[in-house]
C-alpha cells in the first residue's frame, strides 16, 4: 500500500474515514495493527491510537483488546448535543430577546426533584422560575432547581440581568447530561405564562446536567404552541 504521509491524528482519522467510506476498508474488515500503520504514515503509533480511538468513540470502529480494530458491521451515529442558550437562539431566529424573571429563591427540594438531583430529602435547592420572549411574545417558560451543594455561587448570580440557563452554561461546566422531550397540555399556570388557551399542546425540554458524579441543575423548558426543534446528525 503506497505509504501516505500525515503530520496529525486528524489527518490519519480523515483518511481511515475516506477508506471506510469508499470500501477500501468495508464493514467487519480487520484494520492493519497501530505499528503498520505508523509506518504507513510516517508518524508515532500513539498518534495512530489516538485517530482510531476518536473513531471508534463515534461508533464507527470496534476496538477490543488484543483483538484488534475492525470497521463496525452497525455503525452507531452518535448525536453531539450542547446546551443551547436561549437568548441566542432567539436572536439568531432574527426576533428581539426579552427576559423576565419571575422569582429566584433557595426551598427544600420536592422529593422528585431530590430524587433527580440525588441529594437527601428535604435538601434546599434553588428555585429559578423565568419566561424568555421572541419579539416580546413568550418563546419559553424556564422552570429550574439548581443543586447548591455543587453550585453555591449560583445564590449570588444577578438572575434578572442574565438567566440561569446562560450563567450555568458559563459558569458550571459539566461533564454529562440526560435530556427527555415530550408533549404536554398547558395547565392554567402555564397558559397564564405563554399567553394561550389552557388545554393547548406545549413541547416540554427536561435536561439533568452533571459535573463527574454531583448533579448541576434540573431544568424544565416548557415552549408555546407551533415551536418545532431542529438540529443536525
Amino acid at each position: 500500500m503506497t505509504k501516505t504521509p500525515a503530520k496529525s491524528w486528524q489527518a490519519i482519522q480523515a483518511e481511515v474515514t475516506r477508506r471506510i467510506n469508499t470500501r477500501i476498508w468495508p464493514p467487519g474488515e480487520m484494520l492493519p495493527n497501530e505499528i503498520d500503520l505508523a509506518v504507513e504514515f510516517g508518524c508515532a503509533r500513539t498518534t495512530v491510537n489516538r485517530a482510531l480511538q476518536a473513531l471508534a468513540d463515534k461508533g464507527v470502529l470496534e476496538r477490543r483488546r488484543k483483538a484488534g480494530t475492525r470497521v463496525a458491521l452497525n455503525p452507531v451515529r452518535k448525536v453531539v448535543l450542547s446546551i443551547p442558550i436561549i437568548r441566542e437562539e432567539i436572536e439568531q431566529s432574527g426576533a428581539g430577546y426579552g427576559y423576565q424573571l419571575i422569582n429566584a429563591q433557595k426551598l427544600p427540594a420536592p422529593p422528585a426533584i431530590c430524587d433527580a438531583l440525588q441529594t437527601p430529602a428535604g435538601t434546599k435547592a434553588y428555585s429559578v422560575k423565568a419566561l424568555h420572549l421572541a419579539g416580546g411574545k413568550p418563546f419559553v417558560f424556564e422552570e429550574r432547581w439548581v443543586n447548591i451543594l455543587s453550585v453555591p455561587t449560583i445564590q449570588t448570580a444577578d438572575l434578572a440581568k442574565m438567566s440561569a440557563n446562560e450563567w450555568l452554561v458559563q459558569n458550571a461546566p459539566f461533564s454529562r447530561g440526560t435530556l427527555s422531550f415530550s408533549a404536554i397540555i398547558a395547565d392554567e399556570a402555564l397558559a397564564k405564562h405563554l399567553t394561550c388557551p389552557v388545554g393547548s399542546a406545549l413541547f416540554c425540554l427536561e435536561r439533568g446536567t452533571w459535573n463527574g458524579e454531583q448533579s448541576i441543575t434540573r431544568a424544565r423548558l416548557y415552549y408555546g404552541p407551533g415551536y418545532k426543534m431542529e438540529t443536525s446528525i
